[in-house]
């Protein structure tokens, strides 16, 4: 089909009906019941793997190639102040399919650590009210066994594979074979989750012109001011670049798919990153540049005012209260989010006014929390003495070994600096429209202190209410922070001193069980 024509399929009576159903359910606050199957929509979210909300089209960048994403942002609703809780794969993920805080989570909060396992994920529900649900490309959300005298979690899907074929390890190559060859009586949701953009890059190796267009230039790619411009680094990124443009071709060929059997008018698209890029000052960073993330809704049926941006502040743990809602299926007492589904119906809806984050142990210890809040970010760091240098990938790749290398040769700009910054500041505090690089710390700034003391006030509410602790013994460094190469010891972990193993530490919560709290502190 031509791209003119993709999204111009007219609304169907069953749409109509939907959005009729949806209406009457947001007056009232009576739990409503299960809508019948032909009404309800149909819902996908894409997740890709380390991306960042400035690296499309769309949201500004102009060296992005991602058609397809910009079209469903022209068509549908772009959140310019979407925030995930974790820039870290799966408690970010394990947030997501919960609707909970990484430390309410359990283990979890820490990366590839299970969930605990009585909390329920979305699309079991969803499942478990007559959704066909299924995930296809990365995975990376387990549950924890289940304590004696509890039973185990039903199964969330109802079809799981990994997404990769022969020629393509990005995760989205079964995504038209799981749209195709789905049960035609049952409303879907699919989990449909790339490896792309996530290192190391494996698009250059399986690209194909005929699909993707040419590679990216080194020549035009844009260099984040947190980076060194060489040539190492510029070639970093056109890598990068390609991967995001694979993900962006596959997004397109669902859509197109769906446009193709009349489904795409009611169904609700979702699309965002678990994380933002393996670059310096990006991914695990609490900062703009690591937690915020693009976010993109398209559903005809549903969606009032398409092509209008949205400034209301959206927390990834939103969106399982959103998708039940949708549904018409209830939303669990465990989840801490609230649906945004009034936005999506009123372009001036606002339904938070707090957004909250974390950053705990993801190859190397931390402990750091934050709130983002009326135009200001107030970031609390309980691991001063540590630099925030990002995942041990990251640190390998050789936009990181390029700014050590510049590092040794001479003065770095204040934001290449504050990749290797240690000690850093123990709070932090930012105006992030007056400064989106966030490099203006403005927390011992007189003029600011009335706002220091609301946000630092707001943070600890919210730490007290959902039980969130800074254990004295957190889990250790594995890798290397100059080098990013693990440690040779065995255990769990690594210590960072002569190789010798460390244990596990306690995550954040567990003192006050954390995992049996479901309020959600400030929204």
């Amino acid at each position: 089909m031509h791209p003119t024509l993709l999204f111009s399929h007219p609304l169907t009576r069953t749409a109509l009906f939907c959005a009729a159903v949806l209406l009457i359910s947001m007056s009232s606050s009576a739990p409503a019941a299960t809508p019948p199957a032909a009404a309800r929509p149909n819902v996908i979210l894409f997740i890709a793997d380390d991306v960042s909300w400035d690296d499309l089209g769309c949201t500004g960048n102009p060296a992005a190639r991602t058609p397809h994403l910009d079209r469903l942002a022209a068509n549908g609703r772009r959140f310019d102040a979407a925030y995930l809780t974790a820039s870290s794969c799966s408690p970010s993920r394990s947030s997501v399919v919960t609707g909970r805080y990484p430390h309410n989570n359990g283990r979890a909060s820490e990366l590839h650590q299970p969930i605990a396992a009585h909390l329920p994920w979305f699309p079991r529900l969803l499942r478990e009210a007559g959704y066909y649900t299924a995930l296809s490309g990365k995975h990376h959300m387990t549950f924890e066994a289940p304590a004696a005298g509890e039973a185990p979690q039903p199964t969330p899907f109802d079809h799981v594979d990994t997404g990769k074929i022969p020629g393509n390890s990005g995760g989205h190559g079964n995504w038209i074979k799981v749209v195709q060859e789905r049960p035609k009586d049952k409303p879907f949701f699919f989990w449909f989750a790339a490896l792309d953009a996530h290192r190391d890059w494996d698009g250059d190796k399986e690209w194909q012109p005929e699909l993707y267009g040419p590679k990216h230039e080194p020549s035009a790619v844009r260099v984040p001011a947190y980076l060194h411009d060489d040539a190492a680094t510029r070639a970093d990124l056109a890598s990068y670049y390609n991967e995001v443009t694979r993900f962006d071709h596959y997004v397109g060929r669902v859509v197109a798919a769906l446009e193709k059997e009349g489904a795409l008018a009611n169904t609700l698209i979702l699309v965002m990153a678990d994380n933002t890029r393996a670059f310096p000052r990006a991914k695990t960073r609490l900062h703009d540049s690591g937690m915020k993330t693009y976010f993109i809704a398209h559903w005809p049926a549903g969606l009032a005012q398409p092509g209008q941006p949205s400034a209301s502040l959206v927390s990834a743990i939103d969106i399982a209260p959103t998708v039940l809602t949708a549904a018409g299926v209830p939303i669990a007492p465990t989840m801490q989010g609230v649906s945004f589904l009034p936005v999506l119906k009123n372009l001036a809806a606002n339904v938070r006014q707090h957004a909250f984050s974390e950053h705990n142990w993801h190859d190397y210890e931390a402990h750091g929390r934050s709130v983002r809040s009326g135009g200001f970010l107030y970031i609390r760091n309980h691991r001063p003495a540590l630099a925030w240098q990002g995942p041990a990938d990251s640190v390998r790749g050789p936009s990181h070994q390029a700014l050590r290398t510049a590092r040794s040769v001479g003065p770095l700009t204040a934001a290449q600096a504050d990749v290797f910054l240690a000690p850093r500041p123990s709070e932090e505090l930012y105006e992030t429209a007056a400064d989106p690089l966030q490099l203006k710390n403005l927390a011992a700034d007189p003029q600011h202190r009335g706002t220091k003391i609301r946000l630092a006030k707001l943070l600890a509410q919210w730490s007290d209410a959902t039980g969130d602790t800074v254990p004295a013994q957190l889990t250790g460094d594995s890798f290397d922070r100059e080098t990013g190469v693990a440690f040779k010891a065995a255990g769990a972990t690594k210590a960072a001193k002569g190789g010798k193993a460390a244990p596990r530490g306690t995550p954040a919560g567990t003192e006050r069980n954390a995992t049996r709290l479901n309020a959600p502190g400030p929204r």
